[in-house]
């Protein structure tokens, strides 16, 4: 008799992530993090899910009550559709609560925050952008993160040449 295990699935977030924006952590405290939804075109999920999609040099503005993400760039398929001309770095509108937008423009406004898109992940098969509020480093809480990050690693060195 063969008796099979599964593993337990949890009930919480079931993401994928496709890309993540390393440099918005290494240029910015991340406060407060933030799911939203993409309002994409056909050609645009195609080419995400092929994995062509870049937000490192992107950003999140708040115009007219809206948020929307600047400088995301999806390279089109070649194959994906002949009869649209793709914009590759067109504005995308994100989807968000009336309560979460109202929050964040208080937030942007008054506190001196910034938006910064962090991850690009597929929800439940939607393709979704969490987007962080920050706060920008100085040039010496970079220094001290890398520091950190270097003793955090020269440590874990120490610990497997030493067992």
């Amino acid at each position: 008799m063969l008796i099979l295990t599964l593993p337990a699935v949890s009930s919480g977030s079931t993401h994928m992530s496709i890309i993540t924006n390393k440099k918005a952590f290494h240029d910015y405290f991340i406060e407060e993090r933030f799911e939203a939804g993409l309002v994409l075109e056909g050609w645009e999920v195609k080419a995400i899910r092929a994995g062509r999609a870049n937000i490192k040099e992107s950003y999140v503005v708040i115009r007219d009550g809206e948020i929307f993400i600047f400088g995301m760039h999806i390279t089109p398929l070649a194959e994906a559709s002949t009869h649209i001309k793709p914009d590759p770095i067109r504005t995308r509108k994100l989807l968000l609560h009336a309560k979460e937008i109202s929050k964040l423009i208080g937030k942007v406004e008054r506190a001196g925050y910034t938006l910064m898109p962090l991850d690009l992940h597929f929800e439940k098969g939607r393709i979704k952008v969490e987007i962080g509020l920050a706060k920008g480093k100085k040039l010496h809480d970079k220094r001290e993160a890398e520091k950190s990050r270097d003793w955090e690693r020269e440590k874990a060195r120490l610990m497997r040449v030493n067992n």
